[in-house]
């Protein structure tokens, strides 16, 4: 219990006494002070006939002089009023003038005075005693409770409302086939165990980040019907030593008393990295309780209904006894969705929108390639909000196309208002990536091209892909360099100067210059892959490079990253030269209408353009990742 918690307790406490003790203070005090009088008092005032009415309630006399004043008097129990008078000496006639009402005692109020007097403190005494114990009980319980692990049931014993099956996963198709034979295990587990079979006890999730890997986990949960229980490995660390461990222990021995089960552990990479860094000692909280998972998977018998699922975005950091056979023994990897899964992805998020109904999904999947699930569901979001603001009953296929690009690259900054030169300037810095890109048949084609500042963006031009490919190739990615120093060479051959727009463009181009001589194999080096990734466990992040090559081989690695960076400025400068007519009218229309989409631009660069990229343009159909040239404010 806490301190504060008990000097507030302590004096809510004494406030409501002190209440009700003034209470009861003023209640019994009276109005007026009334004089108390003898009998023989009275009598006499009775024989000078002063007196006027005379109550009698059992011993206790209430008198009423004849000036309307009053006094007390108290009279022997075992005789009446009278007969006391009499006895003292009253003249009989002066008597008989007086009013005398005799009244009973109200029972209730008899006792119940003089009782919650006497009582009230002890009520008061024993309530405060009482919050007193219970804080204490309570911070006992929390005490006991603070090795239990945290985690949240859903499924059969849980939510039943916030159950989730197959159906509401879109795409993932050889995932949820990999994961059917787990929902099959949990369903029918004697049909595997008499055969001998021993099902996966660890099934690891992997993938970008929003592409559905815990609601595919709650999924299995729900086509097996069985209890889900939820944590996130970043739960069981704790500052206190040996938490971390206990709380293992107890989300197992709480699934096994619910089994069949599945245990879910979100984010497995907080605490499945490699041992042995040497940081924090052979006692490391993180390693003990990484140890004590490894110690409950092995634990599991062969009859054993229970499966964990796990999942990460870095499975490579994972300690490799997690993945050996008999734990973490299958790995199901979540693919980014290509156009048909993201249409199924965008008909869930758009259940329950009120959408007009000429409205096309299949455009917006093709205008949204390397969206993850979740980016799709945010898209959907903000085409619901864009009509909502515009007081729309419906949502238009005009709002999801705005919503794409808010996703990207933000929402439009109206505020900021280009100057007439920073506006031509950041025309011909886009003209000039959308015209290289025009011009080469390996690069892709260009969708929209803007200088209306979104983000950080003042400018932009978006590129999309013919078709959904998974590899590249050496000219695709010097056409994609020339592309990036576009506007950058625009720059200088229509100013004759450069400005700090061109600093992200060339700073791209330059990391892929350097992948393409030291990852791919591409230069005249030879296939030789340079230098070795280097992570620092503590850390949790990527902090250098190791080298695995000489000096004499590093320079030869800068030469060629020269080369290649300086042959695709050559291109730039050598089509923007040939074409300064078509860049000037490109840059000039973009300044007169601030956007350019892709009917327009291929209008724009008809004639010998039009054929040298026909092949590129004919029968497009736009699809996988979205490539963004941007002029970026300094």
């Amino acid at each position: 219990m806490g301190v504060k918690s008990l000097a507030k307790n302590l004096i809510f406490v004494l406030l409501i006494f002190l209440i009700i003790s003034a209470v009861f203070a003023l209640l019994n005090q009276p109005l007026e002070k009334e004089k108390e009088i003898s009998l023989s008092q009275l009598v006499q005032d009775i024989n000078q006939e002063k007196i006027k009415k005379v109550t009698v309630s059992d011993s206790q006399l209430t008198i009423l002089y004849q000036d309307e004043t009053k006094a007390k008097s108290t009279k022997e129990i075992e005789s009446s009023l009278s007969e006391s008078l009499l006895n003292l000496g009253v003249n009989r006639e002066a008597l008989q003038k007086i009013e005398i009402e005799t009244k009973k005692e109200e029972g209730f109020w008899t006792w119940l005075g003089p009782t919650l007097i006497f009582i009230l403190p002890l009520l008061l005494f024993g309530l405060f005693f009482w919050l007193i114990f219970k804080q204490a009980k309570a911070g006992a319980a929390q005490a006991f409770s603070f090795t239990k692990a945290k985690a949240r049931l859903f499924g059969a014993e849980g939510h039943p409302k916030e159950k989730i099956t197959f159906k509401d996963v879109a795409g993932l198709k050889e995932a949820k086939e990999e994961l059917m034979e787990i929902v099959d295990f949990l369903k029918n587990p004697k049909k595997y165990l008499k055969m001998g079979a021993r099902i996966p006890k660890g099934v690891l999730l992997t993938g970008m980040p929003g592409t559905g890997k815990t609601m595919l986990a709650r999924a299995v949960a729900g086509e097996a019907d069985v209890p889900f229980f939820s944590i996130s490995g970043s739960e069981f660390v704790e500052m206190f030593v040996g938490v971390g461990s206990a709380r293992v222990k107890d989300l197992f021995s709480t699934a096994k008393k619910h089994q069949p089960a599945i245990i879910y552990i979100d984010e497995l990479d907080a605490i499945g990295r490699h041992r042995g860094a040497g940081i924090g000692g052979g006692h490391d909280e993180r390693e003990q309780t990484l140890n004590q998972i490894l110690v409950e998977m092995d634990g599991f018998e062969q009859d054993s209904k229970i499966v964990v699922l796990s999942s990460t975005n870095r499975p490579d950091i994972l300690d490799p006894a997690l993945l050996r056979p008999g734990r973490f023994d299958r790995k199901v990897v979540l693919d980014m969705p290509d156009v048909k899964g993201r249409e199924e992805i965008l008909k869930i998020h758009c259940q329950g929108k009120p959408l007009a109904l000429n409205i096309n999904l299949r455009e917006v999947a093709e205008r949204t390639p390397g969206f993850s699930g979740a980016d799709l569901s945010n898209v959907a979001n903000e085409a619901a909000i864009s009509a909502a603001r515009k007081n729309k009953n419906q949502v238009f296929q005009e709002d999801f196309l705005e919503s794409i690009e808010k996703v990207l690259l933000g929402p439009e900054r109206k505020s900021h208002v280009l100057s007439r030169k920073e506006k031509e300037i950041a025309a011909f810095h886009e003209a000039g990536h959308a015209l290289v890109s025009a011009s080469f048949p390996e690069a892709e084609p260009v969708r929209k091209i803007s200088i209306i500042a979104r983000g950080m963006a003042a400018g932009y031009t978006l590129k999309m892909p013919v078709e959904e490919r998974k590899i590249k190739t050496k000219k695709e990615f010097l056409a994609e360099m020339a592309t990036l120093l576009g506007g950058y060479c625009a720059e200088q051959i229509k100013f004759k100067e450069i400005t700090t727009g061109a600093s992200n463009d060339l700073r791209v181009a330059s990391e892929l210059a350097r992948r393409l001589v030291k990852e791919y194999g591409m230069s005249t080096l030879g296939p030789i892959s340079f230098g070795e990734k280097e992570e620092l466990i503590f850390l949790g992040k990527e902090f250098g490079e190791q080298r695995n090559y000489s000096e004499k081989v590093a320079a030869l690695i800068d030469k060629e990253v020269e080369k290649f960076v300086k042959n695709a400025q050559k291109q730039a400068i050598k089509i923007l030269f040939k074409r300064k007519k078509l860049l000037e009218k490109i840059a000039r229309t973009l300044i007169e209408k601030e956007t350019i989409e892709k009917e327009e631009f291929e209008r724009l660069i008809s004639g010998r353009a039009e054929q040298k990229g026909k092949s590129n343009t004919k029968k497009i159909r736009p699809t996988p990742s979205l490539k963004i040239k941007t002029k970026e404010i300094k």
